[in-house]
C-alpha cells in the first residue's frame, strides 16, 4: 500500500491576515531552530505575498522581527530570474528592498543566486555556494529548515514550470532550467533538494489559484502539468497558508482555519 503524506492547510480571510500568520511563522521557525542548532538555514521565494511578510519582518512596529537571532539566518533563494540584482524582476531585489536593508542579516549569511551570470554558470555557482555552506561532499544533498514555496495559476512552483525539463532533474543542487512558455531561463533548487527540507510551506493567495491548487491537493498525479505536485518532503512537513480565494475549492477547514488532507507517493 502506498504511504501517504499528510498535508496541512490553514486558510485565513484576506491576503494581510496570511502575511501576517507567515511573519508570525517564519519568527516562530527561526527561534526553533536556533535553539535546536544554534542556526536556521531557510529558502525564500519571491511573489507579492513573502513581499508583504518581509516587510511586516522588517518593520519595527510590528511584532515579529523584535526578537529575531538575525545573526542566527543563513537566507538562501529557492529561484531566482536572469536578471541582476537591481533588476525590478529580481527577487533578490525585492527581498533586499523589503527586508535585507532594513534588518541586521549579515552579508556573508546572505547567498543570493547570480542571475546576471550564464544561466548555467549561474547555477554552477549557487550549487558551489550551497554545498560549502552545507560542507557538503559528493551527493549529499542540503537539508534546509525550512522552505518556502509560491505557486503559479499554471501549478507552477519554485522555477519548476509545467512540461520543462528541470521537472525531471534528481541529481543536481541547482539548475538552469529553460521555460519556453516565457521564453526565458530560470534558476532554481531542484525538487529533490525542496523534498529534503525539514518544512516545505506553500503561501498562496488569489482566485487564480484556486483550481490548480485543487489538482496539487486532490487530483491525479501529473507533475508534468501541475510541478507543484512534486513537493512531498521525505521526512519533513508540508503546509499550505492560504486566503480564503485561493482555498474556494477545497474542502472547509474546521472552525480553527484548520484542514488535513493526504497525498499518495
Amino acid at each position: 500500500m502506498a504511504s501517504r503524506l499528510e498535508v496541512t492547510y490553514r486558510v485565513y480571510p484576506s491576503p494581510d491576515e496570511l502575511a501576517r500568520a507567515a511573519a508570525a511563522l517564519f519568527a516562530e521557525r527561526v527561534q526553533q531552530c536556533v535553539t535546536k542548532r544554534d542556526r536556521a538555514r531557510i529558502a525564500i521565494s519571491g511573489g507579492s505575498t513573502p513581499k508583504q511578510t518581509f516587510a511586516l519582518l522588517a518593520d519595527g512596529n510590528e511584532p515579529y522581527g523584535k526578537a529575531m537571532p538575525w545573526d542566527k539566518i543563513e537566507l538562501f533563494w529557492v529561484d531566482e530570474r536572469t536578471v541582476g540584482p537591481e533588476d525590478k524582476d529580481s527577487n533578490y531585489r525585492m527581498t533586499n528592498e523589503q527586508l535585507l536593508s532594513k534588518v541586521p542579516l549579515a552579508p556573508e549569511h546572505i547567498h543570493r543566486i547570480e542571475g546576471e551570470r550564464e544561466p548555467q554558470e549561474a547555477a554552477a555557482r549557487y550549487e558551489s555556494v550551497i554545498r560549502r555552506q552545507f560542507r557538503l561532499e559528493g551527493a549529499e544533498v542540503p537539508r534546509f529548515d525550512v522552505v518556502w514555496l509560491g505557486m503559479g495559476d499554471d501549478g507552477h512552483t519554485a522555477s519548476l514550470f509545467p512540461h520543462t525539463e528541470g521537472i525531471h532533474e534528481a541529481g543536481r543542487i541547482a539548475i538552469a532550467n529553460h521555460v519556453p512558455q516565457k521564453d526565458t531561463w530560470r534558476i532554481s533548487l531542484t525538487a529533490p533538494v525542496l523534498n529534503e527540507a525539514l518544512e516545505v510551506v506553500f503561501l498562496i493567495a488569489g482566485p487564480d489559484k484556486a483550481e490548480p491548487l485543487e489538482r496539487v491537493l486532490y487530483g491525479e498525479y501529473s507533475p508534468d502539468d501541475t510541478p507543484a505536485q512534486l513537493i512531498q518532503p521525505k521526512n519533513g512537513s508540508l503546509l499550505f497558508l492560504l486566503d480564503e480565494h485561493a482555498a474556494a475549492k477545497l474542502p472547509k477547514p474546521g472552525p480553527d482555519g484548520v484542514g488535513h488532507t493526504g497525498l499518495s507517493r
